[in-house]
Formats: C-alpha cells, structure tokens, sequence
C-alpha cells in the first residue's frame, strides 16, 4: 500500500500553523517571539523530514505490510537522527541566536526531552490527519463503488422515445450522441434511438465503462477498437475528442 501526498496547499497551511504554534509555545520561554520563530524555523526541517519519513515511508512500507521487525528497526533508525538533528538545530541556536549564551536561551528550547516530545507530537499529529485522509477516500470509494453497483443493477439504459419507454443494453450501446435539442443512442441491433433528453443527464445514470469524450459524444469504451490523442474510432466510426476531454480519456483508454 502506498500513501500518497494531498492537495501542496493543504501542506502548507499544515506546516504554517505548526510554526506559528510552536512559535507560540517557544516564545514564551525565549521572551523574544523573533528569536523563537527563528528556532522554529531551523527546527521546522527536522520535524518535516521526520513526519514525511515516518506517514509516507515506513508506515506505507513496513507497518501496513506487516513487516514489523524492519518497521521497529528503522524508526529506531530514525529517532536517532532526528534527535541527533535536533542537537545540531541547539547548537546552531547557541551559536546565532544565544550569541554562546546559554542563559539568553529559552529552558523549553534547551530541553531536548521536551524537544522530542514535541518534534514526535507533530509527527503523530500528521499521522492522525493522514489516517483521516484515508478513511475519507476509502468512504467515497466505497460510495463510488456502491453508486455503481446500483447502475450495474439494470443492465439496461431506460430512455423515453416516441413516447414509448425503450430499454436499451448497455452491451448494445455504442456511443451516444447530443443533437441539439435531442440525443441519438446509437445501437450495435437497433440501429438510433432518439430521446428528448440532455446528455448530460444521460451521462449520471450510465456505468463508468461509458465515457464522455466530447461535449457531443459519450463512448461504451468496450467498443473503442482504436484511438490517438485526438480522435478515436468505433469501428468505421471516427469521433473527435474534445480538448476539455482529451487528457482524462486517453489516460482511462490506455488503461483498458
């Protein structure tokens, strides 16, 4: 199982209020706000490293696949370096920010247990916020999935034509044209069903093996027997992609 990054932007406001509240809780103790953010700041890398190492490494690899000895080893491994990082970061603060002073130096930023406590608190705390992140998407994929299956449940396109109620195979559909005020269902055994209806209503009830392709067509891609990045065939049939469309189709084509 792999892990992957959110939205950049959701990063950046995580670790922009991380700063700013351990700048909070260091500047207590320094009594100069400036001189703590600036501890925090060389602090900050350590933490990010640690945390992104930690949720998006060994967890993915070692942890969620049961392969416990190595996980132990390596975050063994890595409170280590990140403690031995953290010393580093005081002795820098000691250098440029206490000027070789130790009593200009806060007791919380001296304090390396506190330190490591707090640099695995926001470790965790991101291993929290990830793990929600993925029961949110785990939910909609079970949502997607279920919307599917009640698709899947009639295997039939129901479409209002001449006044008549027409049910059409899915299997027998082959794409699904917009005509102005109509669409036309073009079939592989009864040829074109005409229906007052917009297409992209017909495009919400429709399983995911029919692709919108362009804002006129949309394709049973179990039909497509050739495509390039701007045009596809069905057959003797040749449709243009649309270029609104053409990234995310050819990328579902070339999956199939």
């Amino acid at each position: 199982m792999k892990l992957k990054l959110s939205n950049p932007y959701y990063h950046i406001a995580f670790w922009i209020m991380v700063v700013g509240i351990l700048t909070l809780v260091f500047g207590r103790s320094w009594g100069s706000a400036l001189n703590a953010f600036y501890f925090v700041i060389m602090l900050t890398p350590v933490v990010m490293g640690t945390s992104y190492l930690f949720n998006f490494y060994l967890v993915p690899k070692f942890l969620l696949t049961k392969k416990y000895g190595w996980f132990v080893l390596y975050f063994f491994y890595l409170v280590v370096v990140s403690l031995y990082l953290e010393m580093w970061v005081l002795v820098l603060s000691y250098m440029y920010l206490a000027n070789f002073a130790l009593h200009e130096m806060g007791p919380n930023s001296s304090d390396t247990l506190l330190l490591a406590i707090v640099l695995y608190l926001v470790v965790f705390m991101g291993s929290f916020l990830v793990l929600l992140k993925q029961l949110a998407d785990r939910q909609k994929a079970i949502e997607a999935f279920t919307r599917e299956q009640e698709k899947l449940k009639n295997a039939f396109l129901e479409i209002m034509s001449n006044r008549k109620l027409v049910r059409l195979p899915y299997d027998d559909i082959v794409y699904i044209e917009s005509l102005s005020d109509y669409i036309a269902v073009h079939t592989q055994k009864m040829g074109a069903v005409n229906s007052k209806m917009k297409i992209s209503a017909v495009e919400k009830v429709l399983p995911e093996h029919f692709v919108r392709i362009h804002r006129s067509f949309i394709v049973n891609i179990g039909k497509v027997t050739r495509f390039s990045a701007n045009e596809l065939q069905l057959g003797q049939i040749e449709l243009n992609i649309g270029r609104t469309y053409k990234k995310e189709v050819v990328e579902i084509l070339k999956t199939t």
